[in-house]
């Protein structure tokens, strides 16, 4: 495994990265209430806690904190300290927001065109924000900026192959309808990062 080499100079200041981070918590956060509005499911670590959430009675944020740990120590090995503390900071504060605005927003059932669409620009945005400020929510993330740095890859392109691997399998547990109306919202989360984060204009780790 190649290990990064000399982090690049800081392009924000942590006052900056504060911001990013609250952004982008929130927006991922909001989308998420569409998500479960519409009653669909994502790809990436999120959507195995959503799923995982359902036949259990755990809360998603709970569920989805632990299932991202492992990928931290990746991050802390690969991208550095910086790195990982910003984003263990927007994991944990985006996923206090997912269980804690149901308690101050209602939402009614949502047609699942509008729940994909509305998710997948509220998760693109907030995600490249925490991305441009050198964070992610951790989970499949941390491998694509990872890869991002060290080959060249587009982090949108990597996450919508992993996405289309767990929507593959999710066909043996949900309908074909919502399995497409979900990849639909992941398409349009992934091609925000694929146009909007590149490598020539962002560094992953600031």
């Amino acid at each position: 495994m190649q290990i990064l080499q000399t982090p690049p100079p800081d392009r924000h200041s942590p006052a900056e990265d504060l911001h990013a981070i609250v952004i982008g918590a929130v927006l991922v956060a909001l989308g998420i209430q569409f998500l479960r509005a519409s009653d669909l499911i994502t790809g990436q670590v999120a959507g195995l806690a959503l799923i995982a959430s359902k036949p259990t009675g755990l809360s998603f944020g709970a569920v989805f904190f632990v299932m991202n740990l492992p990928f931290y120590v990746l991050a802390l090995s690969t991208l550095g300290l910086r790195f990982t503390i910003k984003s263990l900071s927007a994991a944990g504060l985006m996923a206090v927001l997912a269980d804690s605005i149901p308690l101050v927003v209602h939402l009614d059932p949502v047609h699942p065109a509008i729940g994909a669409t509305v998710f997948g620009i509220l998760a693109g945005m907030g995600l490249l924000s925490l991305f441009r400020h050198g964070a992610t929510l951790g989970g499949f993330g941390i491998v694509a900026l990872w890869l991002q740095d060290t080959r060249g890859w587009r982090a949108g392109q990597i996450q919508l192959a992993v996405d289309a691997a767990i929507f593959t399998m999710a066909l043996l547990y949900f309908s074909i309808e919502q399995v497409i109306w979900s990849l639909m919202g992941a398409v349009i989360l992934n091609m925000i990062l694929t146009i909007n984060h590149r490598r020539d204009r962002y560094i992953a780790r600031s």
